[in-house]
């Protein structure tokens, strides 16, 4: 158990840290806490000794450990509240009536990425939970049309397509066919059965089917992706100052590709059960606890509603503002559940 003043030197460089990504000086730790330098110094060293302080190469300040990090997470951390220009930013897309919960989580996800800086993700329910309930298609003019795939929980996504020289009748008996054929059919089996069920078949019955079939197969192909997995703000990656080495940005993006690596994200890592922010339903692991990268810190929460559930997450150093970022995901589950 620390001290109260190893507590309060090791708050302060948390957050100076994560605030300059500087390693903090023991003078900068005097001036603050009024203690001696000499006080200050043992305190830094014997906070290092136990772990959860580092000392850099390059100077004689320290930084966190991840040890630290964690600690800090779990006794120091103080919740910030959100400022009301982000608040009333969410709140408007929440209450935007023209959007559909799928569309609401995307841009207030969105919004979050550009606030912070840091990578967002989304991950819906198993789409072989969500059965394929119907398509329609709306004409825009001679050429494009907008198609819509609704599942049986409710999720609605649409898509523009062209396809010039195909007739509005040839169209339609796509659509009848499809929805004829795979009504019922799990999300994630969608494009399977169209390969096998509809392909084979769809030229007794549709003149132009080659350019329609491919344009119904890929509105299907992207809406399963996107069912699954979303991934905003990316690029944020190359902003901050520990992900400087190429070979790093590179391996971070391949994961951040891989859907299969991002569904690791809805797992619960195993060896740390303490690693939930009790009263906010929020989950952090810090480095080596997830399973993603150890040089990364992913917050996450689920949320659940009457057709919908899934997974949220921001993905950022371990240098994060852990204060922010919980109340946000926090704000933002309560708005999607309501």
């Amino acid at each position: 158990m620390l001290t109260k003043r190893e507590n309060d030197i090791l708050k302060l460089i948390v957050e100076q840290y994560i605030k300059l990504a500087k390693p903090v000086s023991s003078n900068l730790i005097c001036k603050r806490l009024k203690c001696s330098s000499a006080t200050v110094r043992s305190e830094m060293k014997a906070l290092e000794d136990i772990g959860l302080l580092e000392k850099t190469h390059t100077s004689s300040g320290r930084v966190p450990s991840e040890k630290g990090y964690r600690y800090y997470v779990d006794n120091l951390m103080e919740i910030k509240k959100m400022k009301a220009e982000d608040m009333l930013k969410l709140q408007r897309i929440f209450k935007n009536q023209e959007l559909v919960l799928s569309d609401c989580i995307s841009k207030s996800l969105q919004l979050i990425s550009d606030m912070t800086s840091y990578t967002t993700v989304i991950l819906g329910s198993s789409s072989h939970d969500n059965l394929l309930k119907k398509i329609e298609v709306i004409p825009i003019d001679e050429v494009n049309m907008t198609v819509i795939v609704v599942t049986d929980k409710g999720h609605v996504e649409h898509k523009t397509i062209s396809l010039e020289d195909v007739s509005q009748k040839e169209i339609e008996k796509t659509v009848s066919l499809i929805n004829n054929l795979i009504i019922g059919t799990p999300i994630d089996e969608v494009s399977t059965k169209l390969e096998y069920e509809v392909k084979p078949i769809i030229g007794k019955y549709v003149n132009q089917h080659e350019q329609i079939y491919n344009a119904f197969y890929h509105v299907f192909s992207d809406f399963t992706e996107s069912h699954n997995v979303n991934v905003v703000g990316k690029n944020k990656f190359l902003e901050l100052p520990e992900f400087s080495d190429i070979n790093k940005i590179k391996e971070i993006y391949n994961k951040l590709d891989d859907k299969e690596v991002l569904r690791k994200i809805t797992e619960k890592p195993s060896g740390n059960d303490n690693n939930e922010d009790g009263g906010h339903n929020i989950e952090i692991y810090i480095g080596e606890e997830n399973k993603i990268d150890d040089d990364v810190t992913i917050i996450k929460t689920t949320y659940k509603t009457k057709t919908d559930e899934g997974t949220i997450a921001i993905i950022g150093p371990k240098r994060m503002e852990y204060d922010r970022v919980v109340n946000m995901l926090e704000f933002i589950k309560e708005n999607i559940e309501k």
